[in-house]
């Protein structure tokens, strides 16, 4: 296996950081870059040629690769065309110096400013303040956006002002809901503060978005069990966690084995949204489901450690802190993947959770086969739970504290998705 050259690995780095690409698949990525490189030279395809990804992916294919690792690999060598075509564009495009824009302040046009730094720096404060990767995913795709639009400009040269300029850019033109527009404006706040170490200042005038409050979309008792029925296991079981105790989807595919205390009748959700731990009634009614789920689970880490499989993901240092762990029961995913991730680095194969999207991918064909007039996805059953509660006279703040949220005004939303028991509920003209 050939070695690439060290120029073209520092490139592609600094091409996957630019589109934001997680930090763990930057060893799958450059080793999909090194297999492709080898194979255009074995059997001389053009490295450009879109023709030589199909012949690429058909060989894995016929060698047994599963189709995430097709999936992977593909992703891999498009980015890697993206960068020829890039470079292409550079080598072509005149040579500009520095300018003065219309407020008289310096920017580098034409390939600009190396923004590298930035980007290593903001995974180095979000890793120090124990963020989640979603939130660095969010926020590095934000200041990507911010570093385009300003054409790569001196990352220390920015001011508040590039900032309103960029989300009023964001209002107007890219129309942007107030959500995203917040979003936007929490990723440059942290970028100035703890990338740059700047003072943000005041930005006045900003056009926003218009905040909507939209109401929740409910699912009633009869059409749960509809789409439930429509489903097939594991996602009906998944279905039916997401519903009976109002889990998000992340925290239902990061469930363990451990997590459940049949004896108790609770379900434990560790590391849930904000970091926050908390416990949840289990429904007694899939007591029997899960005892079999387990029993699967079970099987599959005989399995695995029959064939000398190296366990399942325990992040973060709970794998150097408990090196056998990953190999007992308590500490396998109720959920567990189809198929195995391989670490190049370590040598080591490993099972991961299910994957959210094939849970939700299930959800669609579910909710379309159960023929509903409602737009469902897996945060509507999380919906449906709070409503049910609320309309079965459950205090507000009990199910705040069974939802995990922060604060009770978020909670508040669900008292619209029910009808008022203490007013006249109104009625249609057409009715009277």
């Amino acid at each position: 296996m050939i070695e690439l050259p060290e120029q073209l690995v520092q490139v592609f780095n600094a091409r996957m950081a630019y589109e934001s690409v997680p930090l763990e698949d930057h060893t799958h990525y450059r080793k999909w870059l090194r297999y492709y490189v080898d194979f255009c030279r074995k059997y001389s395809h053009p490295y450009a040629d879109p023709a030589s990804l199909t012949f690429f992916l058909e060989k894995l294919a016929s060698k047994g690769q599963p189709q995430p690792f097709l999936s992977q690999a593909k992703e891999t060598v498009e980015l890697y065309y993206r960068h020829l075509k890039n470079r292409r564009k550079e080598e072509q495009a005149p040579v500009v110096d520095h300018h003065v824009d219309a407020r008289g302040r310096n920017k580098l046009c034409a390939g600009g400013s190396d923004w590298r730094w930035v980007y290593a720096r903001l995974e180095n404060e979000i890793k120090v303040r124990h963020y989640s990767k979603r939130t660095l995913q969010s926020y590095r795709s934000w200041i990507r956006s911010f570093q385009t639009y300003g054409k790569s400009c001196d990352a220390h040269s920015l001011t508040a002002e590039d900032v309103k300029s960029f989300l009023t850019h964001l209002a107007v033109e890219k129309e942007v809901s107030a959500a995203s527009q917040n979003l936007a404006f929490n990723a440059l706040l942290f970028l100035f503060r703890h990338v740059l170490g700047k003072d943000f200042g005041k930005v006045e005038g900003v056009v926003r978005a218009k905040q909507t409050k939209n109401i929740p979309v409910v699912l009633s008792r009869e059409e749960i069990d509809r789409v439930v029925s429509c489903m097939a296991l594991p996602y009906s079981l998944i279905v039916q966690l997401l519903y009976g105790c109002g889990l998000r989807l992340f925290e239902c595919m990061k469930l363990r084995v451990q997590d459940l205390d049949f004896s108790a009748g609770m379900l434990r959700i560790h590391d849930g949204k904000g970091k926050k731990d908390r416990t949840v009634p289990l429904p007694a009614l899939l007591y029997e489901e899960l005892k079999e789920q387990i029993e699967r689970v079970t099987a599959l880490q005989q399995q695995d450690c029959e064939q000398g499989y190296d366990g399942v993901f325990m992040g973060g240092r709970l794998n150097a802190k408990y090196p056998n762990a990953c190999k007992e029961l308590p500490w396998q995913w109720l959920f567990p993947a189809r198929t195995l991730t391989l670490l190049p680095e370590e040598g080591e194969m490993r099972r991961y959770h299910l994957h959210p999207t094939h849970v939700q991918k299930a959800i669609r064909k579910g909710v379309a086969k159960a023929v509903l007039t409602k737009r469902a996805t897996a945060h509507t059953f999380r919906h449906s739970f709070a409503s049910h509660l609320l309309q079965a006279n459950y205090d507000i703040h009990t199910i705040q504290k069974l939802l995990g949220h922060a604060s009770v005004k978020t909670t508040m939303i669900y008292v619209q998705t029910v009808p008022s028991t203490t007013m006249k509920t109104a009625r249609s003209p057409l009715d009277f």
